[in-house]
């Protein structure tokens, strides 16, 4: 065999390698990401998060090390979102007659409802507690939340439940009037249905898709917990008792398959309700960070509804407009992340 030959040889050898090796990576690239595909875990304190540019202002609201609100120990109605009939009694009522009188549903239509009673002993207005004695008490319906404002039907049912519950402890109730209780209902509506958000970044793979393991193994080194759902995750909030931070979606069947390793996903959805969260949580920072994150670390990209890859001037501009957003309820005394937000964004 002649150099020449032996040359050519030689070269036809390297070219089939070569092809070999495309295949392979072409295979390894559209194949299914598994969770077995992750580098050995970071020590928590060597994470960083990705940089979040500055607001288009250049403003800096909001640090890190905000402290959040602690959750409430009672749920107390207020005549700001509430219609609230004080009820006169006798004498002192144990909590458990009251207990055992209560109305056995604890909604009117779509509204919640309540009875609340003073405690002599803590000084404050708290449910029934059985072995607490109540000097004073008052029944509560919401006035609005999510499925609109309270309607003359849904009051009608209120003052008939509420005298049925008078009428077994041999008490009376003083009721406002329908038209002007219907008529705060409805501005209270219209001023939650103009200042209620909820904000949806979507992750989409850029290339392989995902296997439901993969994604969790990402999302639970970035702080996200289960929450015993397929496909739901959780960002906790930094005390306990308050709503989650934000909330983590993908396709459920997929995460119900027998086999994760068989099941692709191939679109995360990342969710703040706004005016459930603290504002001192500083939550857009998070949802913006942990989207760049699992973008960059899964190899996806960042979108809105409509499919379209969500800029940095894009997201400084979300960002401005939540300041107003949070200037705005908390001007109305509805703190986003407060207790009265929490009913009646609900």
């Amino acid at each position: 065999m002649s150099s020449l030959q032996i040359g050519l040889a030689i070269l036809g050898v390297l070219v089939l390698a070569a092809m070999a090796l495309q295949a392979l990576w072409v295979t390894r690239r559209q194949a299914t990401r598994q969770g077995s595909d992750l580098p050995a875990p970071v020590p928590p304190d060597e994470v960083q998060s990705p940089i979040l540019d500055s607001a288009a202002d250049g403003s800096n609201r909001v640090g890190s090390a905000a402290v959040a609100p602690k959750p409430e120990t009672h749920s107390t109605l207020d005549a700001l979102i509430d219609v609230i009939a004080p009820i006169v009694v006798d004498g002192p009522l144990v909590g458990d007659t009251l207990l055992a009188l209560l109305p056995p549903t604890r909604r009117v239509g779509s509204k919640p409802f309540s009875i609340e009673g003073f405690n002599l002993e803590r000084q404050c207005w708290e449910p029934p507690v059985a072995g607490q004695r109540y000097q004073h008490l008052q029944a509560g319906v919401q006035l609005a939340n999510r499925l609109g404002a309270l309607d003359e039907l849904e009051y009608s049912e209120f003052v008939v439940k509420t005298q049925a519950f008078c009428e077994a402890i041999n008490a009376s109730a003083d009721f406002e009037e329908m038209l002007d209780v219907v008529a705060r209902a409805r501005e209270l509506d219209r001023f939650a249905s103009e200042h209620d958000a909820q904000l949806v970044f979507r992750v989409s793979a850029s290339h392989a898709a995902w296997s439901p393991s993969y994604v969790e193994q990402h999302a639970l080194r970035l702080g996200f917990a289960a929450t015993g759902m397929p496909g739901r995750m959780s960002l906790p909030a930094s005390a306990a008792g308050l709503p989650a931070m934000l909330m983590l979606n993908f396709d459920p069947q997929a995460a119900c398959a027998p086999d994760s390793a068989q099941a692709s996903v191939r679109q995360l959805v990342l969710s703040l309700d706004v005016p459930q969260v603290a504002r001192t949580e500083v939550p857009f920072k998070r949802l913006r960070e942990l989207a760049l994150a699992l973008a960059e670390r899964m190899e996806g990209r960042v979108t809105d509804d409509q499919d379209l890859t969500l800029q940095a001037p894009a997201l400084d501009r979300i960002a401005v407009e939540l300041e107003g957003l949070y200037d705005r309820l908390e001007q109305r005394d509805l703190a986003a992340g407060s207790a009265l937000a929490r009913r009646l964004f609900s």
